[in-house]
């Protein structure tokens, strides 16, 4: 098992020092989050109507006013002062972006942070984030799986062209990139994003929600990656889960087939500011180190 540092929406002067501690504590990687913009005239039940999944009210007005790094200007900065911590975006909101400059990003990050980015890709549950870049909100999906196609094919280096229903690409190639294939894991809960995941991902991200949901999840994964005849590949399994926080519901999230578990110490759903302090924070992750990661063996 490998144990997955979560922090966001907190002061920015914080993540320097809590990536070296988690580090040093034992945790494998650190997620790191992404949203570009609160609008003003959005929400649930609010507005149009769009609900958040995974904050059991489905609203989204904890996010405003919190402050989000950028994730590729965020995760090198973070990168440069720790030597082994992989750096998970979770997820990346990827049809809301054009596929060639996030391939850029992603390469010239996992250049810099010697193979240590991990894409976690998904798609926005909120229209706004469509509406607001001038994305359609439909084909989303396909147009996911056409953006996953084409960063793959610019980082594996030299000319790359491709031809999908949504993106029309000529021959270009980008440098540098990384010397080993960034991994792509997806995020989402629907059977098209599971499937998606068994499919052409490298991995799965759960994103919380009802805890009494995630064997039957974890099930479905598993049947799709047999239908899809990838399950004898390498797979990343990342979830929340409050068995995470005790030896005993590791080991239960190991019979599961979990690789990773994403733990973090505060609830992150509630408004207003984060007050926690650095201290308090850097208390917490050396705890938990010490009461379970040390115990397991991870």
């Amino acid at each position: 098992m490998r144990f997955c540092y979560a922090e966001s929406m907190t002061d920015p002067s914080f993540y320097l020092p809590l990536a070296r501690a988690a580090e040093e504590a034992g945790y494998a990687s650190m997620v790191v989050p992404d949203s570009i913009c609160y609008p003003e005239h959005t929400g649930y039940p609010k507005g149009t109507g769009d609900r958040y999944p995974f904050n059991p009210d489905g609203t989204r007005e904890f996010l405003e006013d919190k402050p989000f790094l950028e994730p590729f200007s965020l995760i090198p900065a973070l990168g440069a002062v720790t030597e082994r911590l992989r750096f998970v975006t979770f997820v990346l909101k990827l049809p809301v972006r054009h596929p060639v400059l996030v391939a850029k990003q992603a390469t010239s990050t996992a250049v810099l942070t010697g193979n240590r980015l991990l894409l976690g890709v998904g798609t926005s549950p909120w229209r706004a984030d469509y509406e607001v870049l001038g994305v359609p909100w439909q084909q989303r999906g396909r147009r996911l799986d056409e953006e996953i196609a084409i960063i793959r094919g610019l980082s594996a280096g030299g000319y790359f062209s491709y031809h999908g229903q949504i993106f029309d690409l000529p021959p270009v190639k980008i440098a540098p990139v990384p010397d080993r294939p960034i991994p792509v894991l997806i995020g989402g809960h629907a059977d098209a994003a599971l499937r998606r995941a068994a499919r052409s991902g490298d991995g799965w991200l759960h994103g919380g929600g009802d805890p009494d949901q995630l064997p039957g999840l974890l099930a479905r994964l598993a049947e799709f990656r047999r239908q899809e005849g990838t399950e004898g590949r390498p797979f990343e399994v990342h979830v929340i889960s409050m068995d995470a926080y005790s030896v005993d519901g590791i080991r239960r999230l190991e019979d599961l087939g979990v690789t990773d578990v994403i733990v973090g110490f505060r609830w992150p759903y509630h408004t207003g500011p984060d007050t926690e302090t650095l201290g308090g924070k850097l208390a917490q992750l050396r705890g938990y180190s010490a009461e379970v990661i040390a115990k397991v063996g991870g």
